[in-house]
């Protein structure tokens, strides 16, 4: 058995059954063993990025990593800015880089590169394989790292003779750490900050923002009168009829630093104390109020769900916590604006539809507008590196496919990676995509003033135009054998979704909304 079959093997005895794949030569013993192991999905991505992205998707819905197959260090360039989003989500990646062989390094190829710098900015494991007997065993290691918990990237670089040689075996999945208790001290002290009755907040994340966690948080709140607040860009956020409802703090520095300004105690649950996404001359980075204390109940290797449970127990928190009720906004007419959008997914949402939400300026109503839809899942772009809206969908089609999934993409951002919509056509994935085109950087036209940049003359607000030539993603999708159509108005986008909603498989709307003013 030579490396590639042993490596392929393990992985889908340790539970890793896809690999998003954009290969090159020194992966090729890699793809022909896929014929001989047809457990293992292959999934061909156009560009490192759309791998990368999807495999962070996928991950997120299954609950166990896919596999990423990258050509040496420029294809793991490539898809770095997706592994990061991954890294901030707690996404569990297994990340295969192909490398020229080993004795053919010494003679610098021009292909040759640092692996392993260029890993380390997402990576919290690494590995490269020495020989074909150590293949299978490193690859269980790195399914092991990658579960965490938290999860994580684990790469393992892949070189062609390793893949290639004789004399491999499989290796045995590999058991990963169980998730720590949190200590019983530390639930007690954060239950007295909440018997205090001075103002706090439950600021959520990570897995705390799963159905147990967001229960026994909202346990939490009705028994103590504290508020919960889940992070700006939540990696998987269960919500709608039936849940728990809980508001996500706001973008903009300012107004986030309002939103936390109330509260005497912040509470950190799966999530890193809030801080400005980018500094501003003259504003604070820390957005939590000075004066207020920042308290730390659960994260990283502990079990989250379980300390938010212990917590709500020991409050004797037992009143049942106020649930979103079914409530859906009336679909919309006339002129097509972004609240328009918003209030047609609202009324027409799937039940069980997972959201993958990039759409930037284009979506701050999205969130009211469907608190109230069918429960769903939303997922969002934690690293804040864009380009993962399209990709991130992919991968949870492949992850779900029984459920409908809506992706909400701004049209600046869609355009880091298409070649997404051409993998999704290619799988026929059942995923409507939504791109709101207004034909600019909208976010970057805030930007500008808010940096104190000024308000900018013709030559600086050319550089957030995406006109000159206009974007048509009508014919994108339809080159990439995608149906798609057009909405100018708003009785035309429900038509679209009403269409796209009933049909299985892919479809893309292009919403003409106006920019921000």
């Amino acid at each position: 058995m030579n490396g590639a079959r042993a490596l392929i093997q393990t992985l889908v005895d340790a539970g890793v059954n896809v690999c998003f794949a954009n290969p090159g030569t020194s992966e090729m013993h890699f793809v022909a063993a896929l014929d001989d192991c047809p457990e293992m999905r292959g999934v061909l991505a156009l560009f490192e990025g759309v791998a990368t992205g999807a495999a962070d998707g996928y991950a997120r819905m299954a609950g166990r990593p896919a596999a990423v197959l990258l050509h040496l260090g420029p294809g793991l360039g490539n898809g770095l800015a997706n592994l990061h989003n991954a890294r901030r989500a707690g996404t569990p990646i297994v990340t295969i880089v192909g490398d020229h062989a080993t004795y053919h390094k010494r003679f610098d190829a021009p292909l040759e590169s640092d692996i392993e710098s260029i890993a380390r900015g997402a990576s919290s494991w690494f590995r490269a394989s020495r020989t074909s007997r150590d293949v299978a065993g490193d690859a269980a290691d790195a399914v092991a790292a990658a579960l965490g918990p938290p999860g994580r990237i684990a790469t393992l670089v892949l070189p062609a003779d390793v893949s290639w040689s004789e004399g491999a075996a499989l290796a045995a999945p590999r058991r990963p750490p169980a998730a720590l208790a949190v200590p019983d001290a530390v639930i007690a002290d954060i239950a007295a900050v909440l018997r205090s009755g001075e103002p706090a907040v439950l600021f959520l994340g990570g897995r705390a923002l799963r159905e147990p966690g967001l229960v026994a948080a909202a346990r939490i709140t009705a028994a103590t009168g504290a508020a919960m607040i889940a992070q700006t860009f939540p990696a998987r956020l269960e919500r709608g009829a039936g849940l728990p409802a809980i508001d996500r703090l706001p973008y903009f520095a300012e107004h986030a630093a309002a939103r936390l300004a109330p509260y005497r105690h912040v509470i950190l649950v799966d999530a890193a104390e809030p801080v400005s996404f980018f500094a501003y001359p003259g504003k604070p980075s820390q957005l939590v109020a000075a004066g207020s204390t920042v308290h730390r109940l659960a994260g990283g290797p502990e079990d989250v769900t379980a300390a938010l449970a212990a917590l709500a127990d020991r409050l004797d928190a037992t009143r049942s916590p106020p649930l979103a009720p079914a409530r859906r906004p009336q679909l919309p007419t006339g002129a097509l604006t972004v609240e328009a959008v918003a209030h047609a997914v609202g009324a027409l949402l799937p039940e069980r539809a997972i959201v993958t939400d990039e759409a930037n300026t284009s979506g701050q109503g999205m969130p009211s507008a469907t608190a109230g839809a069918p429960r769903h899942d939303w997922l969002t772009v934690p690293g804040g590196s864009i380009g993962d809206g399209v990709p991130l969908a992919l991968g949870a089609a492949i992850a779900c496919p029984d459920r409908k999934v809506v992706c909400l993409e701004a049209d600046g951002s869609a355009m880091y990676t298409p070649q997404a919509l051409w993998t999704i056509a290619r799988e026929q994935l059942d995923v409507t995509t939504i791109v709101f085109h207004n034909a600019a950087y909208a976010i970057l036209r805030i930007e500008l003033s808010r940096t104190g940049a000024g308000a900018g003359g013709p030559r600086a607000r050319e550089m957030f135009s995406l006109s000159r030539p206009s974007l048509d993603f009508v014919a994108l999708s339809r080159s990439m054998g995608m149906s798609a159509g057009r909405a100018t108005t708003a009785d035309e986008l429900v038509a679209e979704l009403r269409r796209a909603f009933a049909e299985p498989g892919p479809h893309l709307i292009e919403a003409v909304v106006p920019p921000p003013a």
